[in-house]
């Protein structure tokens, strides 16, 4: 590869994952509050769950936004385990609408796409239209840049030590570690799939071999979960947990069934000449399935999860802490992006309920001793208000970077 053909890769990179990111945005902003309303009319039904979780990803374009988004709730006791399970199964039906996609065949009109979009986004002064000049200029900019990235690329096939490290990939634990590492150093398995049908438009990577990495990002994808539960509830830990599982058993299933059933053929058969569509189609493939294998195990599954990460009542954390609210700096930063302002403002009342009964019982152990003539709960009285400081001060603490962000955002 020359050194232009790596510019114009790293160039198309950028492209690509700029236009994701501004058609993500552009679609959460359109949604509004919609996302919270419709997750607050959520029922223990698992086809509902199921569907509420595939509309929400296909509005934001992440799975990972709607996992972090579970374990929030989750957190904040606004759903239970069982619930997030069906809306963890339908958020990786939702995420395969961004293969989908890049699969079609616009490159043609990409630059009008483009063009169209950032001159509605401009000058247009609807606030909710300007959103959807977001999208479409996303859209515009996401294809340039896999055109970028695919011609880049097509001198790739000509390199015999390259040709050679794509070949490792036909190997089921490699592909599969490769696709987990790479999702997870990026941590958006929409980005990470579309480089993957970047490669095969290239003709670099066939399916047979691309299979393998797909199932990997899947797993890889998890990761933006798991950082997300740092410090949360040990129920909301369970949920990364079932996202991990699932992705590990639809990995599982798949991997035998390519090893063993010309599966692979069969999904190839449906879009012969066009690669980025049979990815796609295997991405989707993969996700609905174990959907469909896995839905009468939910209850099951979420059993697992408490099995893997049992309760200990006992187990008191030392120190001062806060219970309901993320205070890592990442994750406030994560919250403030996923648009959940509603779960901050339900767990800072958590928070408050939760101070405010510790206020409530120095006051009634500050009257015992006033009236017994004891200081036997002196100790307890000062360490609860000390408690009680610690609380004010982060939360207050928390409200205002919160608001801050939430001011940036709407700017």
């Amino acid at each position: 590869m020359q050194t232009s053909d790596f510019l114009n890769l790293l160039g198309g990179l950028a492209l690509f994952l700029y236009g994701m990111q501004m058609m993500s945005n552009g679609l959460e902003a359109a949604a509004g509050n919609r996302m919270q309303k419709i997750l607050e009319r959520l029922t223990a039904n698992r086809f509902i769950g199921v569907l509420v979780g595939a509309g929400i990803t296909a509005l934001i374009q992440s799975s990972s936004a709607t996992t972090v988004m579970v374990v929030g709730f989750v957190n904040s006791g606004m759903m239970t385990l069982r619930q997030a399970v069906w809306i963890i199964m339908g958020a990786n039906i939702g995420t395969t609408i961004t293969g989908q996609l890049i699969a079609l065949d616009v490159g043609a009109i990409a630059p009008l796409m483009a063009f169209l979009g950032v001159a509605i986004a401009m000058f247009i002064k609807n606030k909710q239209v300007q959103h959807y000049g977001h999208i479409l200029a996303g859209l515009g900019i996401l294809f340039i840049g896999m055109d970028f990235m695919s011609a880049a690329m097509m001198p790739l096939r000509d390199s015999p030590a390259f040709v050679e490290l794509i070949t490792n990939f036909s190997n089921p634990l490699i592909g599969i570690t490769a696709g987990a590492l790479f999702t997870a150093l990026i941590q958006s398995s929409s980005a990470s799939v579309g480089i993957l049908q970047a490669l095969a438009v290239s003709g670099v990577i066939g399916l047979p071999t691309a299979v393998y990495v797909l199932f990997g990002q899947n797993i890889g994808t998890c990761i933006t979960a798991i950082l997300a539960s740092i410090g949360t509830s040990r129920s909301a830990k369970r949920t990364t947990i079932i996202h991990l599982m699932f992705n590990i058993i639809g990995t599982t299933i798949f991997t035998f069934a390519c090893m063993t059933t010309p599966l692979t053929t069969l999904v190839s058969s449906w879009t012969p000449s066009n690669p980025a569509a049979q990815i796609a189609n295997m991405h989707t493939l993969f996700n609905v399935v174990t959907t469909i294998l896995l839905i009468p195990f939910g209850t099951q599954l979420a059993g697992l999860a408490v099995r893997i990460l049992p309760e200990h009542p006992s187990e008191k954390a030392e120190g001062f802490r806060l219970k309901y609210i993320n205070v890592i700096p990442e994750a406030r930063s994560r919250e403030s992006h996923l648009g959940t302002s509603a779960i901050a403002i339900h767990n800072i009342g958590n928070e408050l309920s939760r101070m405010a009964g510790m206020v409530s019982e120095n006051i009634r152990e500050s009257f015992d001793s006033v009236q017994s003539g004891t200081t036997q709960n002196l100790s307890s009285v000062t360490k609860r208000e000390e408690y009680v400081d610690y609380l004010n001060k982060e939360i207050s603490s928390y409200i205002s970077s919160f608001m801050g962000q939430q001011a940036l955002a709407s700017i």
